[in-house]
């Protein structure tokens, strides 16, 4: 079972349009658990839970800051972030990454459109403290531009560091062939944005040549993945078979089979609705599972991961 921190909010303050910076700490000011670079925070927002990226320093923080867009048509959890003021409580677990920065890299080259750039905040302060050498490609939108300054001052002070601001997506695409072609031998890529951002952008490396070993990629959660292909998974405990549609989560279809399965996040990062697996292949989508736990292949998120082939066999 993991722990849930009970966290009070010290700060609120508007990031850019719609976009919102609160900064939570414990009740008694004491130092909160450290984090890797690119770690979520899963805030229980009244109802859904959601994973939101820390913009803040990850070792020995005093405080967590994450930033929010608001999505008017969401699930709720960014409006219910949005109307938190200083002195609410909320409740979280402990950050957990599945984004962090290869320490052996020559080069780390970030790329973010939007919102995506909250999780290379945190990349940016373990750059600074362990002088690596970075750059990094920032696409918004006008007004937009959340932790502009903040991003400017943190790669300032790297060796070497190089930010680009750019004006939209295509500015961003527009400059990728050359930035790809350009970097040294063991540069590691590292991109978050909207789905089809990511898409053009590992599409681009992957077609210059750049090994999938080195293409590092962060989505906001189930809505940014594809539909999937449709498969089948037999409960052996029932001894029945549920169908899993195209663009129906395994969680969903479980529920509509009345099989219950604990969740909280549903985006693949808090791994409560992990379940065993013992015939089939997994489809992995997660962020939660180790490389090791996705190669022993014997456990999957039902809320974002799928089978590879046509079944899926779990003890349900």
């Amino acid at each position: 079972m993991i722990a849930t921190l009970k966290l009070v909010v010290t700060a609120v303050e508007d990031a850019a349009r719609d976009i919102r910076t609160v900064t939570l700490a414990t009740p008694d000011g004491g130092e909160l658990p450290s984090f890797v670079p690119g770690s979520h925070l899963v805030v229980e927002c009244e109802g859904p839970a959601n994973a939101y990226s820390l913009v803040s320093d990850g070792v020995l923080p005093e405080h967590y800051r994450i930033s929010v867009l608001r999505v008017p048509d969401g699930a709720g959890g960014s409006r219910w972030i949005h109307d938190l003021g200083v002195g609410d409580t909320v409740s979280a677990l402990p950050p957990r990454s599945a984004f962090a920065p290869v320490a052996t890299a020559t080069k780390h080259l970030l790329i973010a459109g939007g919102i995506g750039v909250t999780p290379m905040l945190s990349h940016l302060h373990a750059a600074r403290r362990w002088g690596r050498r970075v750059q990094l490609l920032y696409a918004f939108r006008d007004g937009y531009g959340a932790h502009v300054a903040d991003v400017e001052e943190l790669v300032a002070a790297l060796p070497g560091g190089c930010v680009e601001l750019l004006s939209d997506r295509a500015a961003l695409l527009g400059r990728l062939g050359e930035v790809l072609g350009t970097q040294p031998l063991g540069t590691h890529l590292y991109v978050c944005g909207p789905g089809a951002m990511i898409d053009a952008v590992l599409a681009a490396a992957q077609a210059g040549g750049w090994p999938a070993s080195r293409l590092h990629a962060e989505r906001f959660g189930v809505d940014a993945l594809d539909p999937g292909e449709p498969f089948s998974v037999t409960l052996t405990g029932s001894g029945s078979t549920v169908d899993v549609p195209s663009g129906v989560s395994l969680l969903d279809a479980l529920d509509g089979a009345g099989v219950a399965v604990p969740r909280l996040c549903r985006q693949g990062v808090c791994g409560e609705c992990r379940i065993p697996v013992t015939a089939g292949t997994p489809l992995h989508r997660d962020l939660f599972l180790t490389d090791e736990e996705r190669r022993a292949g014997d456990a999957v998120m039902a809320c974002v991961s799928r089978s590879l082939g046509p079944t899926l066999e779990v003890p349900l």
